[in-house]
């Protein structure tokens, strides 16, 4: 059996660090499992040509949310023999789960693999943009010494009102950590907590269009699907509290590319944050690279190395369950016999 894995390039960190278990050269720690059974291993960092080339004798597909690889509906056409897709982390939205599903081909992602991670990352560049952490941290390495710049963009986040939306499993987290920042929290999810849920977590529902106006802050949690891609557009952004902060960490086509540049360069959004993109890796001229006011990072926020290892090993456990014919764990699975079977996406693809 052939197995692709299609995984960042590591580089020198790749061999100094071999807890780095989701980069290419390290491979998941799946070559010598894989290849002592007789199975084919082949790793790819590019995500084009080779991938073209490789898909129509691979049987399972791994990849990743941080250097995905784009399998559309007309790669899925090109690929007779693919059975199994499994997404190394969370987020399978560069999947066409509709097309997989038509051609039976099982996806699956490993579940709650990122969830502490990303949400460390999240209340992290909540509070670098709110404490205007960035501009003061590069004042230290240009030798300068203004206290007036810095303080004048500088916040407590004590007493403010953030909005979540998606209260997932990654926006519950989020808001349990803001509890001893004493906040207030709204959220906004497709599906609204039960009274107890919201009681425990210390938060309150509100419409989308309604949280908007209120929230100093808002950080998005919710996955992307055809009713999430372009939520936040450029109607929605400029309907943000004036002066307010986003944060995003779900996925970047959630939110307008173009009208996120308007807003933040008209100051209508004070800062904007987040470490995910469109397409990934991004582009040099991508535009929020060069936007005032942000704190973006590359895509990381899920895969610190005690995430690697958590999915570096739920995708394993999927290996050889599918190897020994096996039923994949139930929570990891997004496709299942040619339906999209997961709540996360489920109620976007309506079947």
């Amino acid at each position: 059996m052939k197995v692709l894995a299609v995984l960042y390039p590591g580089g020198p960190a790749a061999k100094n660090t071999p807890e780095l278990l989701g980069c290419a050269e390290n491979a998941l720690g799946l070559r010598p499992f894989l290849e002592g059974k007789g199975h084919e291993l082949v790793v790819l960092t590019n995500k084009e040509e080779q991938l073209d080339a490789n898909l129509p004798s691979t049987e399972v597909l791994i990849t990743t949310p941080f250097w995905p690889a784009y399998v559309t509906k007309e790669r899925i056409a090109h690929s007779p023999k693919l059975r199994l897709i499994i997404t190394a982390g969370v987020g399978s939205d560069h999947v066409d789960l509709a097309a997989a599903a038509a051609r039976g081909i099982t996806v699956a992602e490993i579940t709650g693999s990122n969830v502490v991670s990303v949400a460390e990352h999240s209340i992290m560049q909540i509070l670098t943009l709110v404490r205007n952490y960035l501009p003061a941290y590069k004042q230290v390495l240009e030798g300068r010494w203004d206290i007036g710049e810095a303080a004048a963009r500088s916040h407590d986040l004590e007493g403010k009102v953030v909005g979540i939306v998606g209260a997932g499993r990654i926006g519950q987290r989020v808001a349990t950590r803001l509890r001893p920042f004493d906040v207030k929290v709204l959220y906004y999810d497709f599906r609204r907590l039960t009274t107890v849920e919201e009681e425990v977590l210390g938060i309150r529902y509100a419409l989308l269009d309604q949280l908007l106006p209120q929230c100093d802050v808002i950080s998005i949690h919710c996955p992307l699907t055809p009713d999430t891609d372009g939520l936040f557009s450029r109607e929605r952004l400029f309907a943000m509290k004036k002066g307010g902060y986003l944060v995003n960490t779900a996925r970047g086509k959630i939110v307008d590319t173009l009208g996120l540049v308007e807003a933040v360069e008209k100051g209508h959004i004070a800062g904007y944050a987040g470490d995910v993109w469109y397409p990934q890796p991004a582009p040099p001229d991508h535009p929020w690279r060069k936007m005032p006011n942000h704190a973006m990072t590359i895509h990381v926020s899920g895969t610190s190395l005690e995430a690697q290892k958590r999915y570096a090993d739920g995708t394993r456990d999927c290996l050889s369950r599918f190897l020994e014919g096996k039923p994949l764990e139930r929570d990891y699975l997004i496709v299942d016999g040619g339906k999209v079977v997961s709540p996360s996406y489920s109620f976007a693809f309506k079947q």
